[in-house]
């Protein structure tokens, strides 16, 4: 059985490189340059104020990142910015902003918002079971029936890829004249990202950047002009701004990790370029598996919209997804159940699960359904 790293597809937190985890090993109990353990380093020290550094640099590096947007590390999660985009960027003077309800996570991005200020949901997908995802003409659409107001939205805000339901958008929805507020917690890193499209972005990192703890935030400046008086300085983006990221005690050991996975992205990859094509490669094979088995799985998202990073399935007498999940287990394979909220299977192909894992999984999948199909 091979160490539980090598096939782990969990949904998060997920799999980390194996040069990585190496890395860490190490800088746990000291780390090269300092002979101090990362996880008992100053956030006020040189090191890591150097580190704060190589870590925007090398985002801004794989995301080719405007000058004019800044780039922010956070604590809370992607669930603390939920709150913090309204209360910063959607002023009373402007119309309620809108919100695609796509799955799981845009539905709490949307209940989280409402705590702030009253939004609007300008395409929903429940009634379908969150099986799909809406093309330009269908949100042109719904904006024109819209009841006309004095002044546009603030924003428009959308999930790029829902790990629960294993939808992704393959293009960022056309928010016409809005600025453009994206979730990508675990899609960033996966693929080129157009980020001067967007005014908003943010990712917290235990899918594809590193352990939970530490959230990317990258932002149009411009945005900033919105930012009412009166907030709280630890729900101010400002704040972060001027205090590059190190306002309160950051999460050394998260940027740490971060880093290394954006070093990892850059120099053993190749960029996200490169990134996308092993992930397109992974998720087609292991696609073409499942679709291969006569109908004996139910695959839950639409074919046009399936995610890269999230495969979502159950077999369709209900008995197998059991029987397959201890199976799987004892057979080395780690992550493989599906979200609460939905049931199921799911295998997460996050950037640090290999090909080698996904067609081991693949081979895994065809011979249980050889016993059980």
């Amino acid at each position: 059985m091979p160490a539980i790293n090598e096939w782990n597809f969990s949904a998060g937190p997920g799999a980390l490189p194996a040069e990585v985890l190496d890395a860490v090993r190490e800088a746990v109990v000291a780390l090269p340059e300092t002979g101090l353990s990362v996880l008992c380093t100053s956030h006020r020290s040189a090191w890591f104020e150097n580190l704060l550094a190589e870590a925007e640099e090398n985002l801004r590096h794989l995301l080719t990142v405007p000058a004019g947007h800044g780039i922010v590390f956070l604590q809370g999660g992607s669930s603390l910015q939920f709150s913090m985009i309204p209360a910063n960027f959607a002023p009373s003077r402007c119309d309620d902003p809108l919100y695609i309800r796509s799955g799981y996570w845009s539905a709490k991005a949307i209940a989280e918002a409402g705590c702030v200020r009253p939004v609007a949901v300008l395409w929903d997908g429940a009634a379908e079971g969150f099986r799909t995802l809406p093309d330009t003409a269908a949100l042109a659409a719904r904006r024109a029936d819209r009841p006309r107001r004095s002044t546009a939205p603030a924003y428009l805000h959308y999930v790029s890829n829902e790990t629960v339901e294993g939808l992704q958008f393959g293009e960022a929805p056309d928010g016409a004249d809005l600025p453009r507020i994206a979730d990508m917690s675990s899609d960033f890193l996966s693929r080129p990202i157009d980020v001067a499209a967007h005014a908003f972005l943010y990712a917290h990192a235990q899918k594809n950047l590193g352990p939970a703890g530490v959230t990317v935030c990258v932002l149009d400046r411009d945005l900033l002009e919105r930012v009412p008086a009166g907030l709280p300085p630890m729900l101010d983006y400002r704040t972060h701004l001027q205090y590059g990221s190190n306002y309160n005690t950051p999460p050394v050991f998260g940027i740490y990790v971060l880093t290394l996975v954006t070093r990892w992205l850059r120099d053993t990859i190749g960029g996200v370029a490169a990134m996308q094509r092993i992930n397109r490669d992974k998720a087609t094979r292991l696609y073409r598996t499942l679709d291969d088995l006569d109908g004996l799985v139910q695959m839950h998202a639409d074919p046009g919209v399936r995610s890269v990073m999230n495969v979502t399935f159950r077999f369709r007498d209900p008995r197998l997804d059991a029987m397959f999940l201890a199976q799987a287990t004892a057979a080395g394979f780690s992550g493989l159940a599906g979200h609460r909220a939905l049931g199921g299977l799911r295998a997460s192909l996050y950037n640090a699960v290999t090909p080698a894992a996904v067609a081991r999984l693949c081979a895994f999948v065809t011979d249980f359904a050889a016993a059980h199909g």
